[in-house]
């Protein structure tokens, strides 16, 4: 209890959720007198980063440096506004598309929303939506980023659950896709009710031509994907491939990357991923003073006196997880739910990981979405000026449609093991 109350003052302190890991640790190793424990402190944080996997992380966000440096989602933008430009609402689909499009480049929804707000969201303004949905719509169509692959919430899923990081990365391709053709279904509905605009149709030849631009690009997301399912390279080596050729594509098909762009983007890339390792590590710690503390098994004694199915179980992690996600973002969440809850789940309920990886991961993306925290909505009001309280009450019907489809992966396990 009093190490759950030091957890809990650091959080409202406000300290970076990594510290606020590493010291409710070391609260919990002095509290408890075994201070001879702090000598295994170093080596447990050590070891939570003792994965090839992680290498993964790295590369993917140099991957969308080098996408966003070299030209790449402007062409990819511009053929999602090919496909579906002139229907009604035809930005509102563009933007999902071309989010679509992204995430599987991408795989980090606060950059994804960033990015894509700055993008198509004045342009959706100045086709007469209102900023307030279009700023919405981007922030829900961020939730693609860290489910569709490749997903660096998958990555450190599989790395925490001993998961093949390919198999985690396959799983979120059905739950993606889902989440892609029902938000299309209430962009369709409420594009009627609110007639919004049609975008210009653009001729047949101007839209072949705009698609062949936009084709080399679909390289990028073909070599990543289709390398890791097709068994030619593990996830790791897909990413470095996936870096070789967005800089190649950039370079020379898009000619907007210029070499002495590449120091820039290694050093951010670098920053960006020292802060999620660094993470990894302190959770590291946070796990097994949660282990030695007996904390999963007390857990699992009183969900047990509760939840007699693995439906119920499943039901009830979705509460959970989904109450932990409006105040935690999504990896913090995660690191520190699924060492007490995947024990549970895998021994207790017999739920197979990847499946219960899929409903964590979709769950605290869904945080996301949801007050207090939002962070998709804050980022997205961050660049476009709109109230993130009124962007969540304008978009949900969004909300309620993603909430059904959490609710399919939890009953059907096959929608997230498909593809083992």
């Amino acid at each position: 209890m009093l190490t759950f109350g030091a957890f809990t003052a650091l959080m409202l302190v406000g300290l970076p959720i990594s510290i606020v890991l590493c010291l409710t640790a070391v609260f919990y190793i002095w509290s408890s007198g075994n201070t001879v424990l702090f000598m295994s402190f170093p080596t447990q944080m050590m070891g939570g980063l003792d994965s090839y996997g992680l290498i993964a992380i790295p590369l993917f966000i140099l991957i969308g440096e080098v996408m966003n440096g070299g030209g790449i989602t402007k062409r990819m933008i511009d053929m999602a506004m090919a496909f579906v430009g002139s229907l009604k609402g035809g930005l509102a689909y563009v933007n999902l598309l071309a989010n679509m499009f992204v995430s599987s480049i991408l795989g980090s929804a606060a950059a994804q929303v960033a990015l894509m707000s700055q993008m198509v969201v004045p342009e959706m303004v100045r086709a007469g939506y209102d900023k307030t949905f279009a700023a919405g719509l981007t922030a829900y169509s961020g939730m693609l980023g860290p489910i569709i692959p490749p997903s660096i919430m998958f990555v450190v899923y599989s790395v925490m659950a001993q998961v093949p990081v390919g198999t985690m990365l396959a799983a979120g391709i059905i739950p993606g896709a889902m989440l892609t053709v029902a938000f299309c279904v209430v962009i369709a509905g409420m594009g009627y009710v609110y007639n919004y605009p049609r975008g210009p149709r653009l001729p047949w030849r101007q839209r072949v031509l705009t698609v062949l631009r936009a084709v080399p690009t679909l390289a990028i997301p073909v070599v990543i994907i289709g390398s890791i399912l097709t068994g030619l390279a593990n996830p790791t080596e897909a990413a470095a491939l996936g870096v070789v050729v967005s800089v190649a594509v950039g370079r020379f098909v898009t000619g907007d990357l210029r070499l002495g762009q590449l120091p820039r983007m290694f050093v951010k890339a670098g920053v960006l991923s020292a802060g999620i390792l660094f993470l990894i590590a302190g959770a590291a710690v946070f796990s097994w003073v949660l282990v030695y503390g007996m904390i999963p098994q007390t857990v699992a004694a009183w969900i047990q006196t509760v939840a007699h199915d693995p439906l119920t179980f499943m039901l009830m992690v979705n509460v959970i997880l989904l109450v932990i996600g409006t105040v935690i973002d999504g990896a913090p969440g995660l690191i520190m739910t699924v060492p007490i809850l995947l024990p549970i789940a895998t021994d207790v309920y017999g739920i197979d990981p990847v499946h219960f990886g899929v409903v964590a991961v979709v769950n605290l993306v869904l945080g996301f979405l949801t007050p207090p925290v939002g962070l998709n909505f804050f980022v997205a009001a961050a660049v476009t000026g709109a109230k993130p309280g009124k962007m969540f009450l304008v978009t949900m019907p969004f909300f309620l449609v993603a909430c059904s489809i959490l609710i399919l992966l939890s009953i059907f396990p096959v929608l997230s093991t498909f593809f083992n």
